[in-house]
């Protein structure tokens, strides 16, 4: 029957947008977020395989990463709002994104916040599941407090630690209440590892893209700069101030790039010969 995705909805507005969390996080990870977009947007905030109330899929590895990107599609369906938008954070961004290119005629817009397509070499993909696996057993052999301890002392998290002691307590709460078999399994079918490369799918993809990074966020600002040459109709915007995670950073200037990109009037994205490269903040029509 393949996976089931828990979530819930909340917002005033009548237009769908489905939130997707990163790595530990779990469908609350964009509650802070229900002030500033709450009457603008009906959100469905996802629990992702292996976070909040969502098992892990049947399957593990490539397999069992489309099986999660088919129970993606399935919700969407399920919702009978016809096209519905993606908003995807880190690991749920990935998961946006191929969603967007199996199904694009379930989507409107799409919105991926420190995202990557994948990677290119399949040597990469093999020493990022080596890494994985080895991440994977640590989490099992000393649980989830100690992998979260190690967690958040990442550099990739340094802007997070700037929030206020409340927030942060909030955040390592929420990291905690996963499990260790939720996580590592998680990093077994949804890792970067395991996922496909999009790359080669980007300059099909016709749905409007914006790509939101922290601008002290080298890396991801690299690969939203890579993308957006690829993309044919895609905006993109770092925040300045911000690390890996904008929507925690900066909620409020987040908020802002997110509802100024779904209420930006579109029209049907002509088929470009070449790709549309994004300059600094949006390309407009």
């Amino acid at each position: 029957m393949g996976v089931k995705l828990a979530y819930e909805t909340w917002g005033e507005g009548s237009r769908p947008l489905v939130l997707l969390h990163g790595f530990t996080g779990s469908r609350g990870a964009f509650d802070g977020l229900r002030p500033l977009l709450g009457r603008h947007v009906r959100a469905v905030a996802v629990d992702l395989p292996g976070h909040g109330a969502t098992p892990l899929p049947d399957q593990r590895g490539r397999d069992g990463f489309l099986e999660t990107v088919d129970a993606l599609v399935s919700l969407v369906d399920s919702l009978g709002q016809g096209p519905v938008d993606l908003l995807g954070y880190s690991q749920g961004a990935r998961v946006a994104l191929a969603a967007a290119v199996r199904a694009p005629d379930r989507f409107g817009r799409l919105i991926m916040e420190s995202g990557s397509p994948g990677l290119h070499r399949r040597q990469e993909r093999a020493a990022r599941r080596e890494a994985d696996g080895q991440l994977a057993a640590f989490i099992r052999t000393r649980g989830v407090a100690a992998f979260v301890d190690r967690w958040e002392q990442l550099p990739l998290f340094d802007g997070l630690r700037q929030l206020p002691q409340e927030r942060k307590d909030a955040l390592r709460a929420m990291r905690g209440a996963c499990t260790a078999e939720g996580l590592a399994g998680a990093l077994e079918c949804l890792g970067l590892g395991v996922q496909p490369d999009f790359w080669p799918e980007l300059h099909a993809q016709r749905l409007p893209t914006l790509l939101l990074t922290g601008a002290g966020d080298a890396k991801f600002t690299q690969l939203a700069r890579r993308m957006a040459t690829e993309l044919p109709v895609v905006w993109r915007h770092a925040f300045e101030g911000c690390g890996h995670a904008p929507h925690l950073e900066a909620p409020e200037a987040y908020a802002r790039e997110v509802l100024g990109f779904l209420q930006t009037p579109w029209y049907e994205a002509p088929q470009f010969d070449s790709p549309l490269a994004a300059g600094e903040g949006r390309v407009t029509s």
